[in-house]
């Protein structure tokens, strides 16, 4: 079995973080990619589910999805993600957490922030999400 580039893990002096990892370590010789954010805009520009979070979160993840696979990626793959909810209510963000978390993204615990912001890039965009990803890999995740 190749050795994994990437190493992810929680740190035991700090809190039990739920469904994300404190770190992320890629090794050497290792690419990354960098994706810009991805939003809930469907091939033709228009907005997906407009006033919903859920559909809206799972545009932006299909949208990353064909990002990450256009450079040699993919979701399991994702080693950061900094995840933008239009909303000043934990609540909203914790669903659209739900639905990152059920995706896929990134193999097991991944280093990630959630965040309630004000406004958006596009009229009517709730969601956007950053992530960073091994390109070619094979992730592996620990304690």
């Amino acid at each position: 079995m190749a050795q994994s580039m990437v190493q992810r893990s929680t740190v035991p002096s700090l809190f039990p973080p739920p469904g994300y990892a404190h770190t992320a370590v890629v090794g050497p010789g290792t690419r990354l990619a960098f994706l810009a954010g991805g939003v809930p805009l469907d091939a033709g520009g228009g907005l997906v589910g407009p006033g919903d979070r859920v559909a809206q979160t799972r545009q932006v993840l299909a949208n990353l999805e064909a990002a990450l696979a256009h450079v040699g990626s993919s979701l399991p793959e994702v080693v950061a993600s900094t995840v933008y909810v239009v909303s000043d209510e934990p609540a909203a963000l914790s669903e659209v957490w739900d639905v990152v978390d059920a995706s896929g993204l990134a193999e097991g615990p991944h280093t990630s922030t959630l965040l309630g912001v004000s406004c958006l890039g596009y009229t009517g965009q709730l969601v956007e999400i950053t992530v960073t990803a091994v390109v070619g890999g094979e992730a592996a995740v620990e304690g």
